[in-house]
């Protein structure tokens, strides 16, 4: 079972296909089971990692944005380039990561 969906990425891309359609259609008898059907690919130790801070942070009662950017730099989270977090920055991510 894929944990992925390697079509997305070329539908997240918008562009017109030419040969639409093709190698799209599912057969009754083999139909292909994907787990993840929103991802463009196996998310990264980044993403694990992230995903791991925000449930705690929210178990542990964090509601406003300034104070979860607070608690993810507190808990040692980086950008993948190492940098801390900011509102700002954070917005970005979860815009990027969230498609």
């Amino acid at each position: 079972m894929l944990q992925y969906n390697p079509k997305l990425k070329s539908w997240l891309a918008n562009k017109p296909n030419k040969e639409a359609g093709i190698n799209n259609i599912q057969k009754a008898i083999e139909p292909e089971f994907i787990v993840w059907q929103n991802r463009a690919h196996v998310p990264s130790s980044y993403e694990e990692s992230l995903v791991q801070h925000l449930i705690q942070a929210f178990e542990n009662g964090v509601t406003e944005i300034d104070e979860l950017v607070n608690v993810l730099n507190e808990k040692g989270l980086r950008h993948e380039g190492g940098e801390l977090f900011s509102v700002e920055s954070f917005q970005a991510q979860m815009a990027r990561l969230g498609y």
